[in-house]
């Protein structure tokens, strides 16, 4: 018994990491979720609401764990069972369709760009990008030459690379402009990081997917334990 309430808890720490990465995404990503798809920007409110079910499910298990009730710890496993179907669902939904949300990026990334006035959700969260990545544009600064905010102000300054060089006649000089913004792309830059983790990322998710195999295991033993040795004290 001690064994399985002990899984039991550990189950629950999965819940916890789930639900502070969607809390973390929410709070931190924030500004980048109007650079992205609608599936992929909902991704941290679906990681908080699986983190708060399995706590919330790991609680109902440590509760059947004690009171010694077969039934519901074979609702618990039912619980587990629902919670692995649809982290297995989204698991493989995100790698199957990752090009798809790649395209989706790139399509509202430029759109972003294209359409930057500096003042908007969309246009600060390009500035952010910019600043804390170190690029410029989509493939690279020439991608602002098609702004509608470029005759006007040239490329933003979040592009620059010291912003003492970065005079708003130099930012509306195309010949001045690779000596003075980053010259890498934001798009190749986000992608390439994506590529480079998406094996980390896959391997935790599903980790801690088929860890709840694990708990419905338990629940079913436990469950016809306790079924055997209430039939022999009968």
């Amino acid at each position: 018994l001690f064994l399985q309430f002990s899984c039991f808890c550990c189950f629950q720490v999965t819940g916890v990491v789930l639900l502070a990465v969607g809390l973390w995404g929410k709070l931190m990503l924030g500004p980048y979720m109007s650079l992205v798809g609608r599936g992929s920007a909902d991704a941290p409110y679906v990681l908080t609401a699986t983190g708060a079910s399995i706590v919330l499910f790991g609680l109902f298990g440590c509760l059947a764990a004690c009171r010694g009730r077969p039934w519901m710890l074979k609702l618990y496993a039912v619980l587990l069972c629902l919670v692995f179907l649809a982290e297995l669902i989204a698991g493989i939904s995100g790698f199957v369709f990752r090009h798809e949300i790649k395209g989706s990026f790139l399509n509202t990334l430029s759109d972003a760009v294209l359409n930057y006035n500096g003042l908007d959700e969309r246009s600060l969260a390009v500035d952010d990008v910019q600043r804390r990545l170190r690029c410029c544009g989509v493939l690279n600064y020439t991608s602002w030459f098609s702004s509608v905010y470029f005759p006007v102000g040239g490329v933003p300054t979040s592009c620059c690379v010291s912003l003492s060089d970065c005079s708003s006649t130099n930012l509306r000089n195309s010949s001045l402009l690779p000596t003075r913004v980053h010259g890498q792309g934001c798009y190749n830059l986000v992608t390439s990081f994506i590529e480079t983790n998406m094996g980390i990322i896959a391997g935790v998710t599903f980790g801690i997917a088929f860890s709840q195999l694990i708990g419905m295991w338990l629940a079913c033993c436990l469950s016809r334990l306790i079924t055997a040795n209430q039939y022999e004290m009968v």
